[in-house]
């Protein structure tokens, strides 16, 4: 995926032309040391990814540079038309975007019910003018598209795009205000294997163009793959600095995390009695992403049932079932033996099913709540309240245990959750999924978003569940994922669940072919018995 130098390169004139230059960088949130005396540079024409674990410091130093956040210490540098580095104003967004710097950030930052032209465009006119230049724009943006290779409709509204098509907007917003140095936070976090992969073409495109990029990243293989050079940051500090070429991953796991990753992996064990069971169930909704159609599912104790699809067949109805947030419409669902009638989440909860939602920020957090009140949020009506009244004490001590458990990087167990990372939000959710050692645990997406450390972390921590007898659903477009830690695999296309098969009997193949709903073209697959160790 790496960008192949050429004679007639644009940049292959000025291989060491400086596009941006960090030095010193520090930035404080109370007690936690976020960036720690940061030097780093970016050249036109590179491509260069800021590789580290959850809460390492990259997002705080991309704000700092885009002006979002002023540092305590440290100075920004960036190249004019000229050439010539000149100082970033701190904490000036609008004199970022006017130094050339376009930001495109994990959350996209787009108002969905405009198109896209309006959104490329808005404030980019005065407002004196009586008539928009619309015609204008989109000239413009047609030849930029063909340049950069960027195909979107910009006619439609934002909010019926692909998540890869909303990406392509924001990145045609950055180069429409003629950027010179583009920033893309986590930028394949909610993206497909196929969108990422035209990603970093476009953006091998626009860095042959002279066009300084830095990515941030917790992916190795996207690392590797698509960048020319990476500097690694770990607890704020930066730990080292080297060119892709030839870079070993497990180096590069080692140094973002401070110690070797080793892999997880199941171990066969004997299943115990079903502790969930779906028989039939259905659930309505207006698109394949909230439907559910006659679904049969059974879970023991003890076994991690994988379930693999492409995004938008079904599994956030799944998912939202066995949350307590949709209610089946036909069928039946039987938890440990017993026929639920009436299905929300308190029930569930009760029920003792550990949740780990797919989106952490609206459905798996409340963000103006602390760290503590979200550990024990579930808990209210049990050990965190007595007549009444909260035990915040236990609460904190509870929210302590956690964050030492976990490695939860946040200022205590006060902090509003909202202040946390994506990757130390997921932590807080998963270690009260865990808490109490529920019968079932349903993970959606667990691991999207976090790091190498981090996923190795949370995939033990199932394995351990599931060893104390737990029986889990795991829902994850991650295929490496569901093989690492499946016990039996079952695969939701349009809708429809498969039977779920031993893990040992299929191969990416076969479930490349049951993802796209053509299995039945190779026949029924021989299923071996797994043998208890």
């Amino acid at each position: 995926m790496r960008r192949p130098a050429a004679p007639d390169d644009a940049v292959a004139e000025v291989p060491h032309a400086i596009a941006l230059e960090l030095r010193g960088i520090t930035k404080r949130f109370g007690p936690l040391l976020a960036n720690d005396g940061i030097d780093l540079t970016l050249h036109r024409g590179e491509i260069l990814a800021m590789l580290g674990e959850n809460g390492a410091g990259k997002t705080t130093l991309m704000n700092i540079l885009f002006g979002h956040y002023t540092a305590d210490a440290g100075t920004v540098r960036v190249a004019d038309a000229a050439g010539r580095l000149v100082p970033l104003p701190p904490g000036r967004p609008r004199a970022a975007l006017a130094a050339g710097i376009g930001m495109v950030h994990q959350h996209f930052t787009l108002a969905e019910a405009l198109s896209g032209l309006d959104n490329i465009t808005l404030g980019t006119e005065p407002l004196w003018r009586l008539r928009r230049r619309t015609d204008e724009a989109r000239d413009r943006l047609e030849r930029l598209m063909t340049r950069a290779g960027l195909a979107v409709d910009l006619d439609v509204p934002v909010g019926s795009l692909t998540v890869g098509e909303r990406q392509r907007v924001e990145i045609l917003k950055a180069l429409y205000r003629d950027a010179r140095v583009l920033i893309l936070d986590e930028p394949t976090a909610v993206l497909t294997p196929a969108e990422s992969d035209g990603l970093f073409a476009v953006l091998r495109a626009l860095a042959a163009q002279g066009l300084a990029i830095a990515f941030i990243s917790h992916k190795l293989g996207e690392v590797v793959a698509g960048s020319d050079r990476v500097a690694v940051l770990r607890a704020g500090r930066k730990v080292a600095e080297r060119a892709t070429a030839g870079a070993d991953r497990a180096d590069l796991a080692a140094l973002m995390v401070g110690r070797a990753v080793a892999p997880v992996r199941r171990a066969a064990r004997a299943p115990g009695p079903e502790v969930l069971a779906l028989e039939g169930v259905s659930v309505t909704g207006p698109d394949l992403r909230s439907r559910l159609d006659r679904a049969d599912l059974v879970v023991r104790a003890g076994e991690i049932v994988g379930v693999a699809g492409v995004a938008g067949n079904g599994q956030a109805a799944l998912a939202r079932l066995l949350f307590g947030l949709a209610r089946p419409a036909a069928g039946t669902v039987r938890l440990q033996g017993r026929t639920v009638n009436r299905f929300d989440p308190r029930d569930v909860v009760r029920a003792g099913i550990g949740r780990i939602p797919e989106d952490r920020h609206h459905e798996g957090a409340v963000g103006a709540m602390s760290v503590a009140e979200n550990v024990a949020i579930e808990g209210i009506r049990g050990p965190f309240q007595r007549f009444g009244c909260l035990r915040r004490r236990r609460m904190a001590a509870r929210a302590l245990d956690a964050i030492e458990a976990y490695g939860i990087r946040c200022p205590g167990p006060d902090a509003p959750i909202r202040l946390l990372s994506g990757g130390n939000m997921q932590k807080v959710i998963i270690a009260r999924a865990l808490d109490g050692d529920p019968a079932l645990i349903v993970a959606a997406q667990p691991t999207r978003g976090l790091d190498v450390g981090a996923v190795a972390e949370i995939h033990r921590r199932l394995l351990d569940a599931s060893g104390r007898g737990a029986g889990i659903v795991l829902i994850s477009e991650d295929l490496d994922e569901v093989f690492a830690l499946s016990d039996r695999i079952a695969v939701m296309a349009r809708a429809r669940l498969s039977a779920a098969l031993p893990a040992d009997t299929l191969d990416r193949t076969r479930l490349g072919l049951m993802m796209a709903g053509q299995a039945a073209e190779l026949g029924p697959t021989p299923v071996r018995e797994r043998r208890p160790a």
